[in-house]
């Protein structure tokens, strides 16, 4: 396993459920255990994609936020 991101995507502005089926297809391209870095907006986009991921077998490593929108790592599982 390594902790260095993979892959990126930026969300900020991409409303649900796009933003979680771009989370889905990114993951899709990485291999078990890679990282990926995704930028969400507050609100709905911070409550619905870290709960599906989660749900679709993946880990949230981390959550930092940056100003209005946030940097989440993905583990992919």
């Amino acid at each position: 396993m390594t902790n260095e991101v993979k892959k990126r995507i930026d969300l900020h502005g991409v409303s649900c459920p796009i933003n979680f089926v771009k989370t889905k297809l990114a993951l899709e391209e990485l291999e078990e255990g890679e990282l990926l870095e995704v930028i969400l907006d507050e609100g709905n986009a911070m409550l619905n994609v870290p709960r599906s991921v989660k749900e679709e077998g993946h880990t949230v490593i981390r959550v930092e936020p940056l100003g209005e929108t946030f940097r989440v790592i993905i583990r992919k599982g």
